[in-house]
């Protein structure tokens, strides 16, 4: 080993990853929705529901509030809020991501960078977020969701495991 190397050196090129993971989670975002609306907008509003599997169905929902809904309401003023939120949360994701080197808190912030711009084209086109994932068992219903939200969760589960795996690097 050279020296001045460690037995274990964190992960270079954080940033370039990173960015990586948030392009092609919103072109995969971006890309499902423009098939949805493509394939459900011509139908009438009755028929924009696809069962899928027992327990999952393909529809169309306009999505003006945030997680899971809330403050789901006809207001413009919500589009701009949650887009500047929306924004102001991705740049202070940037910062963290120059300074991230270990793989999964590099991945838990591309990911979430990507779902936030996904959310936040919508949000800018539409003024609404299009969410088209409905997972439900019988009549009950999780809010339905898209790649976006996905990958949203997915990085914070990523960022929350690395705060909990034991690292030498850490204070106790």
């Amino acid at each position: 080993m050279p020296d001045g190397a460690t037995a274990h050196a964190p992960a270079r090129g954080g940033l370039a990853r990173g960015l990586l993971i948030a392009v092609l989670v919103v072109v995969a975002d971006q890309l499902t929705k423009w098939w949805i609306l493509s394939v459900m907008l011509p139908r009438p509003p009755v028929e924009r529901i696809i069962p899928v599997l027992p327990f999952f169905d393909i529809v169309l929902v306009w999505n003006r509030g945030i997680s899971f809904g809330l403050f789901n309401n006809e207001t413009g003023f919500n589009a701009l809020v949650f887009a500047v939120l929306a924004a102001a949360i991705v740049a202070g994701l940037l910062v963290w991501l120059r300074k991230a080197k270990e793989p999964l808190v590099v991945g838990g912030i591309g990911l979430v960078i990507g779902g936030a711009i996904g959310n936040l084209i919508d949000r800018l086109v539409h003024s609404a977020v299009v969410d088209f994932l409905d997972f439900h068992i019988g009549a009950w219903h999780w809010p339905a969701f898209n790649v976006a939200d996905a990958a949203i969760c997915l990085g914070v589960a990523g960022l929350v495991l690395d705060g909990l795996l034991p690292r030498a690097d850490r204070r106790t």
